[in-house]
């Protein structure tokens, strides 16, 4: 069947257009995931890390816990990671000629958007209360205050961003499921058998 479409790209071997790869929907979302967690990343390891003025060893602005940078920057990392992987697979995508292989691939994405989307939603809760019960005296020059804030800030609408991601995600698989189906049904008038005529009597 021409113009025959699964999960939400065009039959396999079509030439790629950047504009029109730029434009889809998956394709803006996902940029904006990556950039947040590039913000998340470059603020805590540039600015997370402060110290008395009297003291050398530097600490976690949030609440001196270790931890909570150290679950920003592996987030953050993984999280930059994840998103160029799938921006990756979304431009090879129209090049996947098995069905199955394009469901797989849209399935682990919905899973993938989902898991990232419940992880930030734990880092923004675990920032947050970090950052309110820090102590004024731990930074009292309040140094890399914007910073800790941005991460909170980009942290939340992270979640958002991989939520959307997983909904668009589902879209592309219900799109791909009812293509697949019409297209297994779909019978080719063209094909069909020709009716034989009835005998003529003489």
């Amino acid at each position: 069947m021409e113009g025959f479409q699964a999960y939400g790209a065009g039959k396999a071997g079509e030439v790629f257009n950047p504009l029109t790869f730029i434009r889809q929907p998956q394709t803006v979302v996902r940029i904006l995931c990556w950039l947040f967690s590039i913000v998340i990343l470059g603020c805590v390891t540039n600015e997370g890390y402060v110290n008395r003025p009297e003291e050398v060893e530097e600490f976690c602005i949030f609440n001196r816990n270790q931890n909570a940078c150290n679950y920003a920057v592996a987030m953050g990392t993984l999280c930059f990671l994840c998103s160029t992987a799938f921006l990756a697979l979304d431009v090879y995508f129209p090049q996947i000629s098995g069905v199955k292989d394009r469901k797989k691939a849209v399935m682990a994405d919905i899973g993938v958007s989902a898991l990232w989307s419940l992880v930030w939603f734990v880092g923004f809760c675990f920032l947050a209360n970090q950052w309110q019960v820090s102590k004024e005296e731990d930074n009292p020059l309040n140094e890399g205050g914007d910073a800790a804030r941005a991460a909170i800030v980009f942290s939340f609408f992270s979640i958002f961003t991989w939520g959307v991601q997983g909904l668009l995600g589902v879209h592309r698989f219900k799109l791909g499921s009812d293509s697949v189906t019409f297209n297994q049904d779909y019978i080719d008038p063209n094909q069909q058998e020709p009716l034989e005529a009835p005998p003529i009597e003489e």
